[in-house]
């Protein structure tokens, strides 16, 4: 019985030491941490003998070791609590890492953005209620209830000036119009001079009678601008499908499933390790075809300049061609 107790006894204290054990870890070279990217680099020379025996086993206990201390030095940083959870507060990460996507182009300023920089006019945050004198009451800046709506206006007043038969309410309404055309304009104004197209100053750019390929074009966009893409939508009679329509670009997803990605970075690592070049038999097949097209239209190009300088030589050896020339030769001998 005592010898169980004992063995009972061995077994806590072997489990303790594992736990205690666990937690330590002693390596020869300090890792090098970057702890605002929780990155851990080991720099220690790894046992090739303990690989080649048990390669897994080795590679599996590694990663443990380093993620202890990794781990441990996470948990040597200043903590706060937030929502009943323990956070460490991470430093600025120091390994600079490659963005995958490019960088998104900075948006162009308009020419009021431009005017307001060389003048040093600074946008002034505006409230967005208004005290109205004549409601005597708070109301919105702007939309629905705004202050000084002149559309619940019922009667407006007839300017002397004016013509008295003449629809004021037709005539304010008109000018919105006008207002709100303008603004549309001047924001693809905008559009065109960031995309460096040149607009004419005064009116609209002149357009000619439409042709087969912009209204085929047109059909497809209106095709194509509902919620199914267009794959639901009946076709025309006698409609052809569009040639050279663009193909959408497809991105991974920024989160949900990393399996693509983690695939793509995968095969992407093989592609960089490996010492061969990766041969692509289509792109091959497809450049030695058009090499040989080249080199038989060369051909028959030649073969064809040949045929027509021949048939120039026989008309100049005509018989009458000849008769001229040694007439000539007369003329010059007298």
């Amino acid at each position: 019985m005592a010898t169980v107790v004992e063995d009972v006894l061995a077994d806590v204290e072997r489990a303790e030491a594992e736990c205690l054990k666990s937690i330590s870890v002693e390596k020869e070279l300090e890792l090098e941490f970057d702890l605002g990217n929780l990155a851990a680099f080991d720099v220690n020379a790894p046992n090739v003998r303990d690989f080649r025996l048990h390669p897994e086993q080795f590679l599996r206990s590694l990663a443990r070791d380093n993620t202890q201390l990794l781990v441990n030095a996470v948990w040597k940083l200043p903590t706060e609590r937030v929502q009943d959870v323990t956070v460490a507060k991470l430093p600025p990460g120091t390994t600079r890492i490659p963005r995958e996507k490019a960088v998104p182009k900075p948006r162009p300023r308009t020419r009021w953005e431009e005017f307001a920089r060389l003048k040093g006019i600074r946008k002034k945050k505006k409230t967005n209620l208004v005290w109205d004198e004549e409601k005597k009451d708070w109301r919105r800046r702007w939309g629905y209830k705004r202050v000084n709506d002149e559309t619940k206006d019922w009667v407006i007043e007839v300017p002397e000036t004016a013509d008295p038969n003449e629809d004021q309410f037709a005539k304010r309404a008109t000018a919105k119009k006008e207002r709100v055309a303008k603004n549309e304009l001047n924001r693809l104004r905008n559009i065109a001079r960031s995309q460096k197209i040149t607009v004419p100053t005064m009116g609209l750019v002149p357009t000619g009678q439409p042709g087969k390929s912009d209204l085929s074009k047109a059909i497809h966009v209106a095709r194509t601008s509902t919620a199914s893409v267009g794959k639901f939508q009946d076709k025309l009679p006698k409609e052809k499908e569009l040639k050279n329509k663009a193909k959408r670009r497809k991105f991974q997803p920024l989160i949900g499933d990393f399996s693509a990605e983690k695939q793509s970075q995968l095969e992407l690592l093989k592609i960089m390790a490996s010492k061969k070049p990766k041969l692509d038999l289509t792109k091959a097949v497809n450049k030695q075809l058009r090499e040989d097209e080249q080199e038989q239209a060369a051909k028959r190009k030649r073969v064809g300049s040949k045929g027509r300088k021949g048939h120039k030589n026989h008309h100049r050896k005509d018989g009458k061609h000849q008769h001229r020339k040694s007439a000539s030769k007369r003329g010059r001998g007298k």
